[in-house]
C-alpha cells in the first residue's frame, strides 16, 4: 500500500513538472484546439531577412498560455546557405510589444545546417486579439 502511494505520488510529481517545462518554453503542443491564420495583411508586414535565410512560415494562433488565450507568432525559417547558421528573429509589433529569440534557441545540438529548416512559437503575453501591423527581422548570429 505505501509502494503504491509512493509511485503515485513520484508520477504525479513528474508529469507536473513535465507540464511546467512545456509552459515555460514558449512552444505548443502539437494538436492543440486553435487553428492558424495569417498574422496581418501583406501589406501591414515589414520585414527583413538575412540572405541565409528564407521565410517558410510566418502564422499566427490564439492559444492559451500561462493561462490565459494570447496571440502566438508561428515562424519557420530555412538555411538558404552553405553553412551552419543560427537565426535571430524579432517580432514587433504596432502596439509597442515586441518578442523574439534565437532559432535554434539552444546549439547543444548543432545549428541549422544548410537546406534544413528550423521553427519555434513565440507567444505575447498580454495581446488577445491579432495586430494591425508588424516588423519582422530575421538576422544571422556571428560565429
Amino acid at each position: 500500500m505505501l509502494r503504491q502511494r509512493l509511485l503515485t505520488v513520484c508520477i504525479g510529481v513528474m508529469l507536473a513538472a513535465t507540464g511546467l517545462v512545456l509552459t515555460c518554453s514558449g512552444q505548443v503542443l502539437a494538436g492543440s484546439d486553435s487553428e492558424t491564420f495569417a498574422c496581418v495583411p501583406q501589406a501591414n508586414l515589414d520585414q527583413t531577412i538575412a540572405p541565409q535565410a528564407r521565410l517558410e512560415d510566418f502564422s499566427c494562433s490564439l492559444k492559451k498560455w500561462k493561462g490565459e488565450k494570447v496571440l502566438h507568432f508561428h515562424v519557420k525559417i530555412k538555411n538558404v546557405s552553405e553553412k551552419p547558421q543560427r537565426f535571430r528573429v524579432n517580432i514587433f509589433l504596432d502596439n509597442g510589444k515586441a518578442v523574439g529569440g534565437l532559432i535554434p534557441r539552444k546549439t547543444k545540438k548543432g545549428l541549422v545546417k544548410p537546406g534544413a529548416s528550423a521553427a519555434f512559437v513565440y507567444p505575447v503575453r498580454g495581446m488577445t486579439g491579432k495586430p494591425q501591423a508588424v516588423t519582422l527581422l530575421i538576422k544571422t548570429m556571428g560565429r
